[in-house]
């Protein structure tokens, strides 16, 4: 064991320990922390209009605040983006974070003072927590990698603004700095592909330890140091190589194939960040599930999907909620954010602790003939039936085919990129679809009834995907392919690279 790991090694344990405590506690400290966002907000503008003050209790905090997204607390962010005080939360935000959106353009999300340092904190934790059960130190006594935006940041009525993983750049502690790559320089590239490559540059000679980004852009990354070097693996590059930490979409549809990249199966640490919140991390290993970050300045609630689109659906926190059920995710936090549907959909896997998995986003579905089929069921059918084929996937969306130029009944439209394809597609497509009905009881029964046939799976050419998104100005950085779309945007531009 090196030097740094030596030095981390107790204060891991004892993260670890508090870890724990937080699982044990994790319906009272959401209680105390409910009481004290109402307590420190209740002199801001928007604590004011919805009597804070007066509000003792969840069901009557629920009658007062309403749900909302974005577009409806666009108002309250942009008193605070043009310099206006506790508007939202005391004080002035200290960051901006800016996400793409699809509706309202970009979103500016505010980060506070009490926030922002839970974002890198929660991250820290979540692999000090994996020391400390794996007893897997050694990546801290070497070079740490961290794909991300750039850290370039703008100014907004002087308060600073950019992407969060730019942002979270800013929050790396000095003694980290020595071992974090890429270097700065480069990672204010913007032009994803030039990026790739000057990463490539500076890390192919290094002792990399630990890889972090979304699992498409590792695999860019890692497809160009094989293609610079010659080498087969990764490993061999990287012999030291054991942790990759990751967050944001479902790693199953890209294990195999950076596992073949690697040459090994490498440890994994998934993570759950949002430019709202650091919500939840894997706390064990293997995975059963994220652990719910319960003591973290949030305050979580719950929607059922199926109430979701009702003008007063009930609204759940911690105590009540039920194992299995597809929950719409909403935030109350310490940086201002009420009421606030961050468009995640959410399943329990456990209650004791509490630990969720990612079901998908609500605007991410099919229901273009009431089938509401949602990113995991999609993920459930496909993953499966490839592994048991020796299939491998590099990226896929599914979006509905209502009027079929060749005729016919309508069917789900599946776009694959395989990295290795199947055998028999026809025999494939149909094993996967039989695994959509056994899961989606509405899309059986629209098959059943003669509304839908069976899917249809389209293959498309090699970085189809990647060529896309860069089309769109969307390579690199956080930024994921849908799984799902309920129109047929993604899959227009897809079709002109199908084959076969």
């Amino acid at each position: 064991m090196g030097f740094r790991s030596t030095i981390v090694r107790p204060f891991a344990h004892r993260v670890a320990s508090r870890i724990n405590r937080m699982a044990a506690n994790a319906v009272a400290d959401q209680d105390k922390i409910f009481k004290a966002l109402l307590r420190q907000a209740c002199c801001t503008a928007f604590g004011r209009e919805h009597r804070f003050a007066e509000t003792g209790s969840y069901a009557e905090y629920t009658q007062a605040v309403p749900i909302r997204d974005y577009e409806a607390l666009k108002p309250w962010i942009g008193r605070a983006k043009t310099g206006e005080k506790d508007v939202l939360w005391p004080g002035r935000p200290v960051y901006f974070a800016k996400t793409s959106g699809t509706t309202s353009g970009a979103k500016y999300i505010p980060m506070s003072k009490e926030s922002t340092p839970l974002h890198f904190g929660t991250a820290r934790d979540a692999l000090f927590n994996y020391f400390a059960r794996t007893g897997n130190g050694q990546w801290l006594d070497g070079k740490l990698i961290f794909l991300s935006g750039s850290p370039e940041l703008e100014t907004i009525a002087g308060i600073p603004t950019g992407r969060l993983s730019g942002i979270s750049n800013h929050l790396v502690p000095a003694w980290l700095r020595t071992n974090q790559m890429p270097s700065w320089h480069t990672n204010c590239i913007d032009d994803w592909e030039e990026k790739v490559e000057r990463i490539v540059d500076e890390t192919v000679d290094a002792d990399m330890r630990l890889i972090s980004g979304i699992p498409p852009w590792v695999q860019m990354y890692y497809e160009r140091l094989l293609a610079r070097t010659g080498k087969q693996t990764v490993r061999e590059i990287f012999p030291n190589y054991s942790v990759f930490v990751y967050g944001g979409v479902n790693f199953e549809p890209y294990r195999a194939k950076l596992e073949a990249l690697a040459g090994a199966s490498i440890d994994a640490v998934e993570t759950y960040p949002a430019s709202e919140g650091f919500i939840a991390f894997q706390d064990t290993f293997p995975a059963q599930g994220l652990l719910l970050n319960t003591d973290a300045g949030m305050f979580f609630e719950f929607v059922r999907v199926e109430d979701a689109s009702r003008e007063n659906p009930r609204r759940l926190w911690l105590n009540e909620v039920e194992l299995g059920v597809n929950y719409l995710l909403m935030l109350n936090t310490n940086a201002g954010l009420w009421g606030y549907n961050i468009g995640d959909t959410v399943q329990f896997v456990s209650k004791n602790p509490y630990r969720i998995v990612v079901s998908g986003r609500i605007k991410h579905f099919i229901s273009a003939f009431g089938e509401h089929v949602i990113g995991k069921e999609v993920e459930e059918a496909l993953l499966p039936v490839a592994n048991a084929t020796g299939v491998r996937i590099v990226e896929f969306t599914v979006a509905p085919q209502v009027i079929p130029p060749e005729g016919g009944l309508p069917y789900h439209e599946w776009f694959i990129e395989f990295d290795q394809p199947p055998a028999d597609l026809a025999a494939f497509a149909t094993d996967v679809d039989t695994r959509m009905r056994a899961q989606n009881m509405y899309y059986d029964d629209l098959i059943t009834g003669g509304i839908l046939r069976p899917l249809r799976i389209r293959p498309v050419r090699r970085d189809a995907f990647r060529d896309y998104m860069k089309a769109e100005g969307k390579l690199g950085g956080q930024n994921k392919v849908p799984r799902l779309a309920n129109d047929r945007k993604i899959a227009s531009a897809l079709a002109q690279w199908v084959i076969g």
